[in-house]
Parts: structure tokens; C-alpha cells; sequence
């Protein structure tokens, strides 16, 4: 996938793909529609982080979810 461009359909990916890879028990709750396009670049930094590591301490995930939870529009 291309994520190059600040499109919904990346920030959609990029949503999920967090959510996959951080095991989110709350995932439900963080909807990609929430997230605004203007936003993009920081939502694709936290997908490289997050794509970059095979494990997350507890305070890194709570670290990730509330730079989100910042982000969301």
C-alpha cells in the first residue's frame, strides 16, 4: 500500500494496523474516522514507530494510545 498520500483510505489502514500490532483491547473505540487527513504525518510517524518494533512495554503502549487520542480530530 502506498502511503505516501494523506488520503482517509491510509489513515484507515494506518489505524488499524496500530491497532493490530498493539494487540488494543480498546481498539473499538479508536475509529479512523475520528483521525482528520491534516493529521497524517503524525499518525504515519507513530505507524513507522510502531511497525519498526516486535514488542511494546505497557508504558509505550499507553505512551502511543494517548499521542493518538491527542491526535483524534
Amino acid at each position: 500500500m502506498d502511503l505516501s498520500q494523506p488520503t482517509q483510505a491510509n489513515v484507515e489502514f494506518i489505524i488499524e494496523a496500530i491497532k493490530t500490532k498493539l494487540r488494543m483491547a480498546t481498539g473499538a473505540a479508536m475509529q479512523a474516522s475520528s483521525f482528520d487527513t491534516s493529521r497524517y504525518e503524525d499518525l504515519k510517524d507513530i505507524y513507522d514507530l510502531v511497525s519498526s518494533k516486535d514488542r511494546f512495554s505497557v508504558s509505550e503502549v499507553e505512551a502511543i494510545v494517548s499521542e493518538l487520542g491527542r491526535l483524534r480530530a
